[in-house]
């Protein structure tokens, strides 16, 4: 049978790196938007994936958020690496990085740019897979990266005894239901907040999540009622929160989820170039979503 939950737990949260005012890593905000995020419901912690701005991260950097996040969690969560890269040699660095400072997964996206057939994008994650020891999570998003893994790439990754689960930007539900048909016990987790609850009602354990960031509780409760049976609560909770899961991508991600944290009063910084600032009308849209969204869930 498979777990109701899986081990890495079902509410994972792709954290945004926080920046100083001169856009530079902001070690302390880092920390404290770690405790905030648990705080309100995180099961699990993503670091340096899309939301956390990983295309402008050096390589250096990269490693010390692995190093700070893992030494400041202890052990009170798990700690998942986004180490993916269009180049293998580096993401194998990268994955090798992440496991010596003590993350306790991998999240690898398909390489983007290059556009490799099925057969490239199956020795791509073998060998990263088979350069670490720690569970790794397959990252499918070909809206971002051009390329899309088929059913039958992750089944023969599948057999590969540390690659675990797949976290899937497609929005592609019937890949999805197929993949759980022929694979009963691998871990699927949602990659689109809108989706996840029509992603748990084909077999789908859990989402990595961005509006977590601001609506933690609410989804947390939302994949409670949904394990507990109670079908109707989290359709009300999924309805509630897909006006707010929407607008955290108004504009490229994560400067919507940035300003939305800012709003939560948990400022950390801007984005990094080629990303820009929201305009006004685009902030606007923003505080009035979140807005709307507390008045309507968390009046008292």
């Amino acid at each position: 049978m498979r777990p109701n939950t899986p081990f890495l737990g079902a509410l994972c949260t792709a954290m945004v790196t926080p920046f100083d005012s001169q856009l530079q890593l902001d070690r302390d905000r880092l920390c404290q938007l770690a405790d905030f995020l648990l705080d309100q419901g995180s099961d699990a912690l993503v670091a340096v994936g899309t939301t956390g701005e990983s295309p402008t991260l050096t390589h250096a950097e990269k490693v010390e958020i692995y190093t700070l996040l893992a030494q400041h969690l202890k052990g009170r969560a798990p700690l998942i690496a986004g180490t993916g890269s269009y180049s293998t040699a580096e993401a194998i660095s990268l994955s090798q990085a992440a496991e010596k400072a003590g993350a306790n997964a991998l999240l690898v996206v398909n390489p983007y740019y290059n556009k490799p057939s099925q057969e490239g994008l199956f020795q791509h994650f073998s060998a990263v897979a088979r350069a670490v020891e720690i569970p790794m999570i397959l990252y499918n998003h070909p809206g971002r990266t051009g390329v899309a893994l088929s059913v039958e790439t992750v089944c023969r990754l599948a057999e590969i005894p540390n690659i675990v689960a797949i976290k899937d930007s497609s929005g592609d539900l019937i890949f999805l239901s197929e993949l759980r048909r022929r694979l009963p016990d691998f871990v699927i987790y949602s990659g689109d907040d809108p989706l996840t609850l029509p992603i748990l009602a084909i077999g789908g354990q859990g989402v990595i999540s961005v509006a977590s960031h601001v609506a933690g509780k609410e989804i947390k409760a939302m994949l409670t009622a949904f394990a507990a049976g109670q079908m109707d609560e989290a359709l009300r909770l999924h309805l509630a929160l897909l006006p707010l899961s929407r607008v955290l991508f108004c504009a490229p991600s994560p400067s919507p989820t940035k300003a939305a944290l800012a709003l939560s009063d948990m400022p950390v910084g801007g984005v990094r170039l080629p990303l820009t600032a929201l305009t006004e009308a685009e902030a606007d849209l923003v505080s009035q979503t979140w807005n709307t969204f507390v008045k309507e869930n968390r009046a008292q």
